[in-house]
C-alpha cells in the first residue's frame, strides 16, 4: 500500500495525538494531573480565547503539524527508527512547550516546577512520538509493527 506524504503524514499525526490524548484523559486515574487541551487551548488561551471543541480541534491540528516537521526535517537525520526515533523526536515538542508555550499559557516554566505535571507531560510527548514514529516507519506494514514476521513482504499471511 502506497500512501501519499501528506496522507501519511496526517495518519501519523493523529495517531500519535490520539494515543497522547488517552493517556491525558486517563492520566488523573492513575495519579497524574489533569490536562485538558480543550480548556488550555480554546477557552483558557491567553493569546485568543476559542470554543472548548476549537482548543481539542487545534490540539490535533498541533499534532498533524508536529508530525509534518518530524517527517520533513528530521526523519532521516535521527538515530534509530520506528517508535524510538519518533520517542527522540518527541523530545523537541516537550521542551518547547515546557520551556516556551508552559509559560505563555500560564503554567510557568516547566510547569512551575511540578514534578508530576512534567513526568506527565513527558509521558504523554514520548507516547505521543512513541506511536507517530512507529506507525510512520510501519504503518504501510502493520505485521512487521507488531514484530509478527521481520519482514512482511516476503510472508504468505
Amino acid at each position: 500500500m502506497n500512501i501519499p506524504k501528506f496522507q501519511k503524514v496526517v495518519i501519523c499525526g493523529v495517531a500519535g495525538t490520539f494515543a497522547m490524548t488517552a493517556i491525558m484523559l486517563f492520566g488523573p486515574v492513575v495519579g497524574m494531573p489533569k490536562m485538558d487541551m480543550g480548556e488550555m487551548l480554546g477557552t483558557m488561551n491567553p493569546i485568543m480565547e476559542l470554543p472548548y471543541s476549537l482548543g481539542w480541534m487545534l490540539h490535533f491540528v498541533i499534532g498533524i503539524i508536529l508530525a509534518y516537521i518530524y517527517a520533513a526535517f528530521l526523519y532521516d537525520k535521527l538515530p534509530f527508527e520506528g517508535w524510538t526515533r519518533g520517542a527522540i523526536y518527541s523530545l523537541i515538542p516537550f521542551m518547547v512547550m515546557q520551556a516556551v508555550l508552559g509559560p505563555m499559557m500560564g503554567m510557568g516554566f516547566f510547569s512551575g516546577g511540578d514534578m508530576m505535571a512534567i513526568v506527565a507531560s513527558l509521558i504523554q510527548h514520548l507516547v505521543y512520538g512513541g506511536v507517530m514514529g512507529l506507525v510512520f516507519d510501519y504503518g504501510d506494514n502493520p505485521v512487521v509493527a507488531a514484530g509478527v514476521v521481520e519482514d512482511a513482504s516476503s510472508s504468505e499471511l
